[in-house]
């Protein structure tokens, strides 16, 4: 079968974290300097507890009192201590919605939207941080070009996989999108054909144009004169 890119080779290994007493500014440091919009929180094991992103420090400066004075601070309720708020504890988004180095690219994009987040640290079987994967490492996938997501199809899944030839079925791929036409032995080929294909990494839609020939033979083999059908 075909081998599909994991999380473990999209991800990026080397992460950025904070600790939950990273103060504010010392977060707001470690995402300017690394160039990334968000990070881990890790613990003392170095377990995801949460992420704090450029959302979450937007946020906590846009709740701080109006410059002028006493018409914001009415609207203001009483905040915590100043080490409390400004902590990376404190302004991380928790706990963390994590992904796993094994797990596909489907199986990470159907994790983030779920959860409605952009990315997602990646733990290995104790829970300890590996990596991190985002949407945009994510849509690498679909960057694979035609030729490489034709020969896959014809090889692997045509060929190896369900042992129809190219001369019974005919693939071709542009801008991702597969289209199959030909002939398959049993129409219960087809549905069977078309979910393999939509499983292989880069494609973006898959339409057929399949015919049955055991069907075919059958309402041949009803008109001809004599022939007694199974």
């Amino acid at each position: 079968m075909s081998t599909h890119r994991t999380v473990s080779d999209l991800m990026t290994h080397s992460v950025v974290r904070a600790r939950p007493d990273t103060a504010f500014k010392e977060v707001a440091k470690l995402l300017v300097d690394n160039g990334v919009t968000a990070l881990p929180v890790v613990d003392e094991d170095d377990r995801p507890l949460g992420v704090v992103s450029e959302t979450d420090l937007v946020h906590r400066e846009a709740g701080r009192p109006e410059p002028a004075g006493l018409p914001g601070l009415l609207d203001v309720p009483p905040p915590e201590s100043a080490e409390e708020r400004t902590t990376a504890a404190a302004l991380m988004s928790a706990p963390a919605v994590v992904a796993r180095p094994e797990w596909s690219a489907v199986q990470a994009a159907r994790a983030m939207d779920q959860a409605g987040v952009k990315r997602l640290p990646v733990v290995d079987g104790t829970g300890r941080l590996v990596g991190i994967v985002s949407r945009a490492d994510l849509l690498r996938v679909f960057l694979r070009r035609d030729h490489l997501i034709r020969e896959e199809i014809a090889g692997e899944v045509l060929d190896r996989t369900l042992g129809i030839s190219a001369d019974e079925v005919g693939v071709k791929v542009t801008d991702g999108r597969v289209s199959l036409h030909g002939s398959v032995e049993r129409r219960s080929l087809i549905p069977v054909l078309m979910r393999l294909c939509e499983g292989v990494d880069g494609v973006v839609e898959v339409t057929g144009h399949l015919d049955c020939r055991t069907e075919e033979a059958a309402a041949v083999a009803s008109h001809e004169p004599g022939r007694l059908l199974p």
